[in-house]
């Protein structure tokens, strides 16, 4: 494994040296291994992936494939001629309850993986309502698909479906690209209708538009989601975090905060998910590499893009639009259209347009500490 050696940052201001190990910076991703066809996959073509303890599940435009972490290998992977029941593979999620392995598939329906089983679910053979499936999440018993024509949600125990679309629930549009559960609540992302919150306890629906009722521009700032075409949504340590595809939106219940890539350290404003990983810090998938709010308080960013010429990774952390260092990898995200992601404990998991990345953790810390600059481009 190459060694990395730590260079220090001297930035001159009015003829002071300030040294860059007093500021406080974010942690930085400069281990990472790429998977790809190359090693195993079935596709380069990433559209989700799901940490599962020891394994990670990998769905791509043309299988299903299982990462051993402990050997990062490819263990094993399927296509239709393995029984797959349709080959683009949209979403992922474990039910930590059976162990059972969820499938969206973009074009298929939903499918079960249970005890080296596949179990079918589409239109024509259960209360699906549609089978473009872009999203999956797990609530309780219930298994919620997210699709193109509204959302249906599955009850592994009693076997009834429920369908939601303009007809039950408050859609401006039916096209529901994301779907979040967690503390007793469903978040639902739609293309047209901004946010919908689901409360199971009461099943009962509230709604998160952009009030200006401006699709060309957020006329007036942080007064709620960016833009009501979102894309992707993670509700974590009572924050909501939502992707668009104009710019990304916080919301801690009172208070909303807009993100674009003008100001801050997204590659782009469109977005084509997002995964929040604390009230903090959220991994941004744009079309132009990964950006990552990793100090809510302060702006901090670090954004991840990998250099087109050379393929060396590079990463740049910045605050309120300055740039602090940047720091140049030998590996990286294998492509900068990023699809999806994931947070594995201190690694995280970036699916992109061409292959997979890992990247690895080792002395991962939350927010800001006080460390030497890893500077070390030219």
């Amino acid at each position: 494994m190459k060694r990395w050696t730590w260079i220090s940052l001297w930035t001159m201001i009015g003829g002071t040296a300030l040294f860059a190990a007093d500021a406080e910076l974010p942690y930085v991703y400069t281990e990472w291994k790429q998977f790809t066809v190359d090693n195993g996959l079935p596709n380069d073509h990433i559209f989700s992936v799901k940490a599962d303890g020891p394994r990670v599940w990998v769905g791509s435009e043309d299988g299903l494939a299982c990462i051993d972490k402990k050997t990062g290998k490819v263990t094993q992977s399927w296509q239709m001629k393995d029984g797959l029941p349709w080959q683009a593979v949209t979403a992922i999620e474990v039910h930590k309850k059976t162990g059972d392995l969820w499938l969206g598939l973009f074009g298929g329906g939903l499918a079960r993986f249970s005890g080296g089983r596949f179990d079918h679910f589409h239109q024509l053979n259960s209360g699906l309502v549609n089978d473009v499936v872009y999203a999956v999440t797990i609530e309780n018993d219930n298994i919620w698909a997210a699709t193109t024509a509204g959302s249906s949600r599955y009850n592994v125990v009693s076997g009834e479906w429920t369908i939601f679309t303009e007809k039950n629930a408050p859609m401006e549009e039916i096209w529901n690209y994301g779907a979040h559960y967690n503390d007793g609540k469903v978040y639902l992302a739609i293309w047209g209708s901004g946010v919908l919150e689901f409360d199971v306890a009461t099943e009962t629906w509230k709604t998160y538009l952009d009030p200006d009722g401006e699709m060309e521009i957020d006329l007036y700032r942080d007064d709620g989601v960016v833009h009501v075409i979102t894309t992707g949504v993670t509700y974590i340590d009572g924050i909501l975090w939502v992707s668009s595809y104009f710019g990304e939106s916080r919301y801690d219940g009172r208070h909303w905060r807009g993100y674009y890539a003008h100001e801050t350290g997204l590659p782009n404003d469109f977005t084509n998910n997002v995964k929040g990983r604390s009230a903090n810090e959220a991994w941004f998938c744009t079309d132009k590499g990964v950006g990552v709010v990793t100090d809510f308080e302060t702006d901090t960013w670090v954004t991840y893009t990998m250099d087109p010429k050379t393929h060396h990774g590079k990463a740049v952390v910045s605050r309120n639009k300055k740039v602090l260092e940047e720091v140049i990898t030998p590996v990286g995200i294998p492509h900068n259209f990023i699809i999806c992601a994931d947070i594995d404990g201190d690694d995280v998991w970036i699916g992109t347009s061409k292959g997979l990345a890992w990247g690895i953790g080792k002395g991962y810390y939350p927010r800001l500490r006080p460390r030497p600059s890893l500077s070390n481009s030219k």
